[in-house]
């Protein structure tokens, strides 16, 4: 019997995704008329199909193809849960997850379009979810997670079986307790996000948060 996301299968053999040094997105080679790129970041890009769009087709890039069982069983372990996406089943290169509607909470700092404490709340919860299922919840960031009728979900859970804190969340949590209400309902320029989001990748452990957030107070006030 055929599934709806098989429609999609022969479009999805057109694109190649190949990874690039120092952490950038991933490059797409290669089209098809019916699918739609809705995401890229550095291990993998995110396709809709025209022909299945209640579908997103996460292809890995060529190099990191090894993740796909990896978060296929990750999908497995988690489960149905509100907080995140629904893997239906996994092929090579790519993963056929639930499409999600909404903005990323980056598009949402982009836009200036209000992001409720409910959200925050909601990430707390499912992360304990996540410990609860024996799992790691890290690389929680804007792109993540999408602002959906009010609500958090998570669509992004490849890093799971890494051990470790990337303190990541609980920074970007300390940020919107503290700042959010100064850029509440007001767009941010994408170059100061892309700036901020690059300092912080590339920070390492000689910055403290404290440290960090006074030289981002620093630009921007001097802009």
């Amino acid at each position: 019997m055929e599934n709806d996301w098989d429609k999609a299968i022969g479009s999805l053999s057109k694109i190649k995704v190949f990874s690039n040094l120092n952490n950038d997105s991933v490059t797409v080679s290669g089209e098809a008329d019916d699918l739609k790129c809705i995401g890229i970041g550095t291990d993998a890009a995110v396709f809709q199909s025209l022909f299945a769009p209640a579908y997103a087709f996460k292809i890995y890039a060529k190099e990191k193809v090894h993740k796909v069982k990896i978060e296929a069983n990750v999908y497995e372990i988690l489960g149905d849960s509100p907080f995140f996406s629904r893997c239906f089943t996994s092929d090579d290169e790519y993963l056929v997850l639930s499409y999600e509607e909404g903005k990323t909470l980056f598009e949402c700092v982009l836009q200036g379009i209000h992001i409720p404490e409910q959200v925050v709340n909601d990430v707390e919860e499912a992360r304990a979810y996540v410990r609860n299922k024996g799992l790691n919840p890290r690389d929680i960031h804007l792109k993540n997670i999408i602002l959906q009728n009010g609500r958090a979900k998570i669509i992004d859970v490849s890093e799971y079986t890494i051990q470790g804190n990337d303190f990541r969340w609980e920074h970007l949590k300390k940020g919107y307790e503290q700042y959010y209400h100064l850029i509440e309902g007001n767009s941010v320029p994408f170059w100061l996000v892309e700036k901020i989001r690059k300092w912080y990748n590339q920070r390492g452990k000689n910055s403290s948060y404290e440290e960090f957030t006074k030289n981002v107070i620093r630009l921007v006030y001097k802009k």
